[in-house]
């Protein structure tokens, strides 16, 4: 009788946990640079205004 391979799902579950924070650590670094140069550009007196196409109706 053959018998199925075992599947180790609490490492799956594990694997899956550190790629969903690795995923958000990145995500939050970016955030920090693109909040870091808002401020930098704000303190130079060049913050550009993005289109809001909302307005244009």
């Amino acid at each position: 009788m053959k018998q199925e391979p075992q599947v180790d799902y609490a490492h799956m579950y594990h694997r899956m946990v550190q790629a969903a924070e690795k995923a958000i650590d990145i995500l939050i670094a970016a955030q920090r640079e693109c909040e870091e140069q808002y401020i930098r550009a704000g303190e130079r007196g060049t913050v550009i205004q993005l289109h809001d196409e909302s307005k244009d109706s």
